[in-house]
């Protein structure tokens, strides 16, 4: 897993770094240190992101020539896809409700 990957993965969660700290049981410094590439993290923590990350939806996509990537699991692409349409629907409501 690369910095970037992390990055990306918690962007498709809508995760905080505070949350992937949290959720992975490390220290806010270290996700930043290692998403902005500061520090070298241990394996130990870097395997914790990256636990953390799957166990939540994310698949790592290794290099196959067009470099590493991330992607959603598909259950939480459509759960996540039907929770946004869902706060759509109810800000739409609400808009014309106070209209």
């Amino acid at each position: 897993m690369t910095p970037s990957q992390a990055r990306a993965g918690r962007a498709l969660l809508d995760w905080s770094q505070t949350r992937l700290a949290k959720e992975s049981g490390l220290g806010l410094s270290t996700i930043v240190d290692y998403e902005k590439q500061r520090r070298h993290i241990s394996e130990i923590a870097r395997n914790l992101i990256r636990e953390a990350l799957v166990d939540a939806g994310i698949i790592f996509i290794d290099p196959n020539g067009e470099g590493p990537g991330v992607r959603l699991r598909k259950e939480n692409f459509e759960a996540d896809v039907a929770e946004r349409a869902s706060k759509a629907l109810r800000a739409i409501k609400s808009k014309d409700e106070k209209a």
